[in-house]
């Protein structure tokens, strides 16, 4: 990826003499498009990456509050870097060329129902390896239970778990820390995995180290395997969706807020460093709100009055 990127660095200021603001610019945008997939499922060569990533990055830059002229700007970087790349034989497809920036930011990330989410669990537990099973399920419980990030997912100790008070202790973006509460289920899956799986994997390979999810060779599982793991759980599943970490985080923010958390609470949960970011996620499901509409309002299941007269003229 980096060497591609260098070659259209050297193109922009040899072939097509952009000032050197220009290509630092360019460089910056594609630089942060890097940490984003390296963040949140790891980073991939540029000819796989495909529409579920670029969903997911303009989920996320909507969520940053960014301008819609710096989003249009970033789009139009990196349609400039797959123009370049398909121009050269290194990429065949271009994720970027169909995008429509909104007339406004109220985007609405990608989550799953609570129905999806028993049957990505029912698929988790499904892995003909049962000590993967138990990995794929503290995992996935993990995820969803606590909506933190994959990276700080991958980066989580065994020292920074207390089981007695359930509770983790996440270190997230720029060394903030903030500690997030794990129930009953995800403490289960956490504790089978660690007596089913880490400990005989890691005795099998001969490794030694503190991080709590680990690959099938006992190393520390990295943000793209959770992403390989979580594609396998979709294929075993009942479900036709695709998948990112990320839409865990949203489906836990979304649930919580459905059913009546605080938002500053969620806020404090997701460790978001403004409010703002969090309302992101106060919208409702179709169903949370056709359930609210019929529940509270008057005329919603009432019979019209018209609606009996007219019953009786048809016998």
């Amino acid at each position: 990826m980096d060497e591609q990127v260098e070659q259209f660095i050297t193109y922009l200021s040899g072939e097509r003499q952009y000032s050197p603001e220009t290509v630092k610019a360019y460089r910056e945008d594609l630089a942060e498009f890097d940490q984003f997939l390296a963040d949140n499922g790891g980073r991939k060569p540029w000819k796989d990456i495909d529409q579920l990533d670029v969903e997911v990055y303009l989920s996320d830059l909507y969520d940053r509050h960014y301008a819609r002229t710096t989003i249009a700007r970033k789009l139009s970087t990196l349609r400039s870097l797959y123009n370049f790349l398909i121009s050269n034989g290194m990429a065949k497809d271009d994720p970027f060329a169909y995008v429509q920036l909104k007339h406004h930011q109220n985007h609405l990330p990608r989550f799953f129902y609570e129905r999806e989410m028993t049957a990505l669990f029912a698929a988790a537990a499904a892995n003909k390896n049962e000590q993967l099973a138990a990995r794929d399920s503290a995992l996935l419980e993990v995820l969803y239970g606590t909506g933190i990030r994959v990276s700080e997912c991958v980066n989580l100790t065994l020292t920074d778990i207390d089981f007695d008070n359930r509770i983790m202790l996440i270190h997230g973006k720029g060394n903030k820390e903030r500690y997030v509460p794990f129930g009953h289920y995800a403490s289960d899956a956490l504790q089978t995995y660690f007596d089913a799986a880490r400990q005989p994997i890691m005795a099998q390979n001969n490794q030694n180290h503190e991080f709590v999810f680990i690959n099938y060779r006992g190393e520390q599982l990295t943000s793209a395997g959770v992403t390989y793991l979580l594609n396998q759980i979709i294929q075993r599943s009942t479900l036709t969706t695709d998948i990112h970490p990320h839409m865990l985080r949203h489906t836990f923010a979304t649930h919580l807020l459905n059913r009546g958390a605080d938002l500053r609470s969620v806020q404090e949960l997701l460790g978001h460093s403004s409010l703002s970011t969090t309302q992101i996620y106060t919208h409702v499901t179709r169903e949370h709100l056709q359930r609210d509409y019929r529940k509270f309002f008057p005329r919603a299941t009432q019979d019209h009055p018209d609606s009996s007269s007219t019953k009786k003229e048809q016998k």
